[in-house]
């Protein structure tokens, strides 16, 4: 734990503050949800390991898998409770091995063949016989630790599934339905490693969880694109009149940024939703949606480049997050 809580320290000591500010162009406010108009103004192999880590070593697998691959997870899950932080680290860590399967795939088969092998570790773990790969393993401890429901573990996998197909969403609630079932469904979790079982908790969780699936997508159509793949809701970009190619070519006229701004919108909607019942949340289950302030830092940036997706300030790092983390963990505020 010590390790942990000194990774904590250093991640919390990289910067100092971040400004949300009105904009030319604003987010669309709780009101508008639904609405598609502009007002008038991120898993690779099951990699088993050749041979087990012991205690330590599978801890440290799963956080240096998530600084790697979900960086701002792996901000997050530092500033969770001791006794949730390695449990939070297996269930991001089993997130990214099955997020990681899409990019690093070119055959559906390969892919349908890595989700089968996580969704018998999930079986194999529920029966005690967890298979030697260290997510797998640290898993299983989290699940013995928390007693996590095995329907959302499973769900995770069958959407991550589905989502193999490289297609585009069919519209924004299409894009909705994965979210819900994979980011909110981790947030369930989560809450359980919190020992939080509660209505109000798991609403927030459904509109923030869909709020981050929104954001990702976002933040990977320039990857996809170069890649000459496009996966933003089709009837967004029908309503503005903007092809699949108008991305691949990095196009940045006013109608792509208005599909742009549509999309953000929505993710906007959802977090002033998920913070409009907040006063009913159980305080104790404030640490799991400390995520939100990664996605409102995106949502911020985005707008200060008028929703220019291609912007390269939207690549960065932000070496501000981690100390406005702390300082919104420390405030008890999501």
């Amino acid at each position: 734990r010590g390790g942990a809580q000194g990774s904590m320290a250093a991640a919390m000591a990289l910067s100092c503050g971040v400004r949300y500010g009105p904009f030319s162009r604003q987010l669309l406010g709780p009101s508008a949800r639904g609405r598609l108009v502009r007002p008038a103004v991120w898993g690779g192999s099951a990699a088993p390991a050749s041979s087990r880590p012991g205690l330590a070593g599978e801890v440290q697998y799963c956080a240096e898998l998530l600084r790697k691959r979900d960086y701002e997870g792996f901000l997050c899950s530092l500033l969770l409770p001791a006794e949730s932080r390695t449990s939070a680290f297996a269930l991001r860590a089993f997130n990214v091995e099955l997020a990681q399967i899409k990019d690093s795939i070119t055959q559906k088969t390969i892919g349908l063949m890595r989700m089968q092998f996580w969704r018998k570790a999930v079986e194999d773990i529920y029966c005690d016989n967890p298979p030697h790969q260290p997510v797998a393993i640290e898993l299983w401890k989290a699940i013995k630790r928390h007693n996590l429901t095995k329907r959302w573990l499973l769900k995770i996998i069958d959407e991550r599934e589905k989502n193999l197909d490289d297609r585009a969403y069919r519209n924004i609630q299409e894009l909705e339905t994965y979210a819900d079932n994979t980011h909110s469904a981790l947030l369930y979790l989560t809450l359980e490693t919190l020992g939080v079982r509660d209505i109000h908790a798991d609403h927030a969780a459904s509109h923030i969880g869909k709020a981050q699936g929104i954001v990702t997508c976002l933040r990977a159509t320039p990857y996809h694109s170069k890649r000459q793949k496009v996966f933003l809701p089709m009837d967004i970009c029908m309503l503005h009149g903007v092809s699949q190619e108008d991305f691949i070519r990095a196009n940045q006229e006013k109608n792509l940024r208005d599909v742009i701004y549509n999309i953000a919108s929505q993710a906007h909607v959802h977090l002033e939703h998920a913070r409009s019942f907040s006063k009913n949340v159980p305080v104790k289950a404030f640490p799991a949606f400390l995520y939100t302030v990664a996605l409102e830092d995106y949502l911020y940036k985005i707008q200060k480049v008028d929703f220019n997706i291609f912007h390269p300030s939207l690549h960065k790092k932000s070496t501000l997050l981690p100390l406005y983390l702390y300082i919104r963990s420390w405030k008890k505020k999501y």
